[in-house]
């Protein structure tokens, strides 16, 4: 069977390490839950390895995870004390590190490989109800630190290719993130946002779509819902490696952690159209 050319994605990966915990704190996470676990469904092969772009990673310049094994980063705080231990034990993809270096690197950016770095909350708690078993070949690439929104969209300009060799690229960050006012008091702010979100990556022909997201500041209660921008800039990456094609709402949520409204969102079609 040929080679069908994989979506990509910009997920909402919700807080901490919600899917190894039990109880209230992991209810608020059932509906994200039930989105992660329907995308492979939508694909129309198995893909060869997952690249993910996450929130909690950002550097100098691109660096790609390189490791045959990557280890396990814990970059969140106050979560019970079994959390700490997680191993989501999915193998790294060292030749594939290779062609994403080469592939940038030719895109003029910055790039080096990074042989230590793990896999962050935001990389594994987003595969882990997708791929449980963890069987799925992953690696990580970072973000720039000055978080340009055109070089991140130039970067998946740059990864493109990759989605006609079985690469499912995917940005992992949120839709609304100021922790700071998290719960009923982001209500607003949160649903203002997100109507700009929806608007652009779902209504807005490819052009208008690339020239919002490089003024998103310019959006409504932009700064209200991302103070620091390190979750949004993924979602630059995932439209830049689909610039030409129609964008889908997979999840939305309007009471998510109590109030947020927090969305994800596929470029480019489902294996069912």
């Amino acid at each position: 069977m040929s080679q069908r050319r994989l979506p990509t994605y910009f997920l909402s990966h919700g807080g901490g390490p919600w899917p190894y915990m039990d109880g209230v704190f992991r209810e608020n996470f059932r509906q994200l839950e039930a989105s992660l676990q329907a995308i492979p469904g939508e694909l129309a092969q198995r893909p060869r390895a997952v690249l993910m772009i996450s929130g909690h990673w950002e550097a100098a310049e691109f660096r790609v995870m390189s490791s045959a094994q990557p280890p396990m980063v814990y970059d969140y705080g106050g979560f019970p004390a079994h959390t700490y231990q997680i191993r989501y034990a999915a193998p790294g993809e060292p030749a594939l590190a290779e062609q994403v270096q080469q592939l940038v690197a030719a895109a003029g950016l910055p790039v080096v490989t990074d042989h230590a770095r793990g896999f962050d909350h935001g990389a594994f708690t987003t595969l882990q109800p997708m791929y449980p078993q963890a069987d799925m070949p992953m690696l990580q690439l970072s973000m720039l630190q000055n978080y340009d929104p055109a070089t991140h969209l130039a970067l998946g300009r740059a990864l493109a290719p990759l989605r006609d060799d079985g690469v499912l690229i995917i940005g992992s960050g949120l839709s609304y993130h100021d922790l700071r006012n998290f719960g009923p008091g982001a209500k607003q702010a949160s649903a203002r946002f997100d109507a700009w979100l929806q608007q652009t990556l779902v209504q807005s022909k490819s052009a208008q779509r690339s020239q919002a997201l490089t003024d998103w500041q310019h959006a409504p209660a932009a700064r209200l819902s991302h103070p620091r921008e390190d979750h949004l800039i993924p979602l630059l990456v995932a439209v830049g490696a689909a610039e030409e094609e129609p964008g889908s709402c997979i999840y939305h949520q309007s009471d998510f952690m109590g109030g947020v409204t927090a969305s994800s969102f596929r470029f480019g079609a489902s294996a069912q159209g």
